[in-house]
């Protein structure tokens, strides 16, 4: 694999050239929404693949995947436009495989809204491991506010994706609730028939298992929490449940850096599955403007960790979305906007801004400035491109980490499904 950086010149024309590699099979792979506007410092993936097919008339997919002994997700992941349309045509190339057949396994797992576009989700789906739907929303009684999620469920199980339930104390704006949280803390009877619902809940909408995210667990009450888990875990697992824990590493946010702060995480461990670290908060708009999450601060973290947390437990949160923040930034009260990274690159090219890359987060970013209402305002924007996929990426083996939980796949980011598919083998849990 090979990360081309946009200079100035370039056209995806002369990087094909450049790499003996059709100008439209760079297109698709990258999700290059303009060809003519590229922008210096865009980073561009060039991958070779080791076998192809030319569909033959009469060709189905299905057909090409059994004669060729690589499953039909195969053959989506290796070319996701398939999932765009519905015919596949006569002298068209398919990508059957990338690399070697020892390729190291991985697990992903995927956070989505249930209002999450279908046809973004179906071109996900083969990429996944687990999908998990956020979120049900626990109340103070122990109850929990029912989602529509019926369709995600049985479209996960089509492509071979565990379905996870996910439940946490958020509002659908994203904020917690401590009273909440703590109410079914201290209460066993609450915890009891909060375990009760959610276990209805599993059997029911045929869920593979759970996702909790923890938000206010801190040196006070860790015990408690980890009794809670212990009781939830034994309970789930009892009828044949996984339970992976979500927790949001712990942090101080100054004005232009987040640190992490010290904690012992090796309690929690041994009464649940399975953890996905996040090294950010959920909703970030709030943040300093810095990239989210820096992999030089997520390895300063992950060097604690694997001390007190077995690492083939563990599961990277890698969050996606890019943030323009307006300048100055005023703790408390400044507020981003969230982007992808195709949005964020189109951006780039409407202001003419060109792309620069920082080593130690392994995140781009631009610069730009416009008039609003007469007042000049400063721009600065961090988002994630295919040098940060492969950073993030990149820690799993250097940890023998499980795998990876991304925050989210509300927006199709193809250059990292194409650096974690050319170069890993996805875990599948289903058939």
């Amino acid at each position: 694999m090979i990360i081309h950086v946009i200079q100035a010149g370039d056209t995806i024309y002369s990087i094909g050239n450049q790499y003996h590699i059709s100008p439209e099979r760079l297109i698709l792979d990258n999700g290059i929404t303009d060809p003519n506007t590229l922008v210096v410092g865009q980073a561009i993936v060039i991958v070779y693949p080791t076998e192809t097919y030319t569909v033959r008339a009469g060709d189905t997919l299905i057909g090409i995947a059994n004669s060729h002994e690589i499953t039909l997700n195969q053959l989506l992941r290796n070319n996701p436009f398939l999932s765009d349309r519905d015919y596949i045509y006569t002298n068209e190339i398919l990508v059957l495989r990338y690399g070697n057949e020892n390729k190291p396994q991985i697990s992903t797992n995927g956070y989505a809204y249930p209002f999450i576009d279908k046809n973004i989700l179906r071109k996900t789906l083969p990429f996944l491991t687990y999908l998990t739907i956020f979120s049900y929303t626990a109340l103070a009684d122990g109850s929990l506010i029912d989602i529509d999620d019926e369709e995600l469920i049985k479209l996960a199980k089509d492509y071979g994706t565990a379905p996870i339930m996910s439940i946490s104390t958020l509002s659908p704006k994203g904020l917690g609730n401590r009273e909440v949280a703590y109410s079914i803390l201290y209460n066993e009877e609450i915890q009891d028939r909060q375990i009760e619902n959610i276990l209805t809940l599993l059997r029911t909408k045929g869920y593979y298992g759970l996702n909790i995210s923890i938000h206010y667990m801190n040196l006070e009450n860790r015990n408690y929490y980890e009794y809670y888990l212990a009781k939830l875990t034994r309970r789930l697992n009892a009828e044949g449940y996984s339970v992976t824990l979500t927790l949001i590493a712990k942090t101080y946010i100054g004005i232009n850096e987040v640190t992490y702060e010290e904690f012992d995480y090796t309690g929690v461990s041994q009464v649940v599955n399975n953890m996905l670290i996040l090294g950010y908060d959920w909703g970030y708009s709030y943040g300093p403007p810095t990239a989210v999450p820096s992999v030089h601060m997520s390895k300063i973290f992950f060097d604690k960790l694997i001390t007190q947390v077995p690492p083939n437990m563990i599961n990277v949160g890698i969050s996606v979305m890019g943030y323009n923040w307006s300048l100055p930034y005023v703790l408390g009260i400044s507020k981003a906007e969230s982007l992808s990274t195709e949005a964020a690159i189109d951006l780039a090219s409407q202001v003419g801004a060109t792309i620069y890359y920082e080593p130690n987060s392994a995140s781009p970013y631009f610069q730009y400035t416009e008039f609003i209402s007469g007042l000049l305002v400063h721009h600065i924007v961090w988002f994630k491109d295919a040098r940060s996929a492969q950073a993030l990426v990149d820690i799993v083996p250097e940890y023998s980490f499980r795998g990876v939980g991304i925050w989210n796949i509300m927006n199709y980011f193809s250059q990292l499904w194409l650096v974690i598919n050319t170069q890993y083998e996805i875990e599948k849990l289903l058939p």
